[in-house]
């Protein structure tokens, strides 16, 4: 017969998940999603209402939400843009882990907002701390996802209506598929392309990514609150076959920084 303990015993997942409780950090990295916030413009508006309301005597509340898949933070599968590629179902759950990589460009935004990451970044990144583990979700950090839910200073168009925002640059994301092999990507900015090609209708980066069968995270935000380097990154989302995108809810573990 085997003693039960308080402290797990011979349940070493369950020791596990209180060690990583009581030793490590939890930071969402996940926006609230609400009708009116920032999406693609082509994309209609959140609708909510409520199906059964406790304040009209129901016995319980119930929402229908009707959305569009790619809605606030959310998970882009290779589908979204390749016919034929993996759906969200498709997505196993062993992926939904991952080694969490932060580049950050957030000083170059704060004085460029067109600023890309560069190889050197890559290079610094490396050279403090090691290969970029295969597998890995890197993250880019640029502190766009400050500007939520504020839709004209995250889309910031000049008078011509050329949007200055950040994105992806097409020689990192090579690197990060052929050397790296990443899993996965994600980004604060609502698209992986910088705002000076999506103004022009150019979203080349992003299907580049899907076409290498990689699936990424747009609208991170809290990417300041997490290390660089060390962390996971948890990322979830429902399940709908065939599905080419949803809202995700995406959150980091980290050591607690010391006093």
């Amino acid at each position: 017969m085997t003693t039960p303990t308080s402290r797990g015993g011979d349940k070493p997942l369950w020791d596990l998940q209180r060690r990583l409780l009581e030793q490590n950090s939890f930071t969402d990295l996940t926006h609230a999603f609400h009708p009116g916030q920032p999406h693609f413009p082509a994309f209609p508006d959140e609708e909510r209402g409520k199906v059964f309301d406790m304040a009209r005597g129901d016995g319980f509340n119930v929402h229908r939400y009707t959305i569009v898949g790619q809605w606030g933070t959310h998970v882009d599968p290779p589908s979204h843009f390749v016919e034929g590629a993996r759906t969200l179902d498709d997505i196993p759950v062993e992926q939904m882990i991952l080694p969490l990589v932060v580049i950050d460009i957030s000083a170059r935004v704060s004085d460029d907002p067109d600023s890309v990451p560069t190889m050197d970044d890559i290079a610094a990144w490396e050279q403090r701390h090691g290969a970029m583990p295969a597998g890995c979700f890197v993250a880019l950090r640029t502190d766009w996802g400050a500007k939520w839910p504020d839709g004209p200073a995250m889309e910031n168009r000049d008078e011509s209506g050329v949007s200055h925002a950040p994105g992806w640059s097409r020689d990192v994301l090579e690197h990060l598929v052929r050397k790296v092999g990443v899993a996965a990507v994600g980004h604060e900015q609502t698209d992986t392309d910088p705002g000076s090609a999506t103004s022009v209708g150019d979203y080349s980066l992003e299907l580049y990514l899907l076409q290498h069968d990689r699936w990424q995270i747009e609208l991170l935000t809290n990417l300041d609150r997490v290390p660089e380097a060390g962390a996971l990154v948890v990322a979830s989302w429902p399940r709908p076959l065939g599905g080419s995108g949803f809202p995700a809810r995406v959150f980091a573990i980290h050591q607690t920084p010391s006093a």
